[in-house]
């Protein structure tokens, strides 16, 4: 990877890749805190396996969530793999890649998005998200409010749900995959003494629920891809990859 202006910017960074074959799909994400993957083996119809895997995650109660994601998916028809399905017992992120995996499950092929989120500027952030490659989406937010493009002026990363709602097929998964990833990326500029009390968090995932959030512990296992010649997912995806 050549470093240009783009990837020296200081940024928040995530990777996905969607890989599917016949009766396999896996969905892979790398960021500053997080690497994981969710492979689906189905028929066509109904899952058939599920196999999550955790290389790097914020909590030490996070591999736990392992077993609830099977739990969640196993057996259950490929078009019952939404969002809707138990979200908040089940870790944010394995959950978003095992439903990513269904939709492309069809799909022979390989996708990837890139999403950037620029550390802020003056309260400026730029928020990017490229799809093998191409911009896709470039989005400015400045001071909490997104002023660009029009179509977004005035509302907020929390207030797109009925916005993105009204998008059709991969324009509806693309805008969903850079909002999560430009929220998430807000935790990049906050001290992490701010945000090690899981007991402080809505009970939104799997480790913020009360039973697991006086035993999680924030394990401190952060990356930093700006500037870096090593890019998101480059071994891990090898990896998953032979496992198709």
């Amino acid at each position: 990877m050549t470093l240009d202006a783009h990837n020296c910017r200081p940024a928040f960074r995530r990777r996905i890749v969607v890989s599917a074959r016949t009766g396999v799909v896996a969905a892979m994400l790398e960021d500053d805190i997080h690497c994981l993957s969710v492979t689906l083996r189905h028929d066509g119809t109904r899952v058939r396996a599920v196999e999550p895997v955790f290389e790097r995650a914020p909590w030490t109660t996070c591999p736990g969530a392992v077993a609830k994601l099977i739990e969640t998916f196993a057996n259950r028809l490929l078009a019952d793999v939404t969002a809707r399905a138990d979200k908040k017992q089940n870790c944010t992120h394995l959950h978003d890649m095992a439903v990513l995996a269904a939709a492309h499950a069809a799909t022979p092929g390989d996708t990837q998005y890139d999403l950037l989120a620029t550390d802020p500027v003056s309260g400026e952030r730029v928020l990017e998200l490229r799809r093998n490659g191409a911009l896709g989406l470039r989005w400015i937010e400045r001071d909490g409010v997104l002023v660009s493009p029009d179509e977004i002026a005035g509302k907020t990363l929390f207030t797109l749900r009925d916005w993105i709602g009204g998008l059709a097929g991969r324009e509806q998964e693309a805008a969903r995959l850079l909002q999560w990833s430009s929220i998430v990326a807000h935790g990049r500029t906050m001290p992490i003494e701010h945000q090690s009390r899981a007991t402080d968090m809505a009970p939104s995932c799997y480790t913020f629920q009360p039973e697991r959030a006086v035993h999680a512990v924030r394990n401190g296992l952060r990356k930093d891809f700006t500037g870096s010649v090593a890019e998101p997912l480059a071994g891990f995806r090898k990896a998953v990859l032979s496992q198709l």
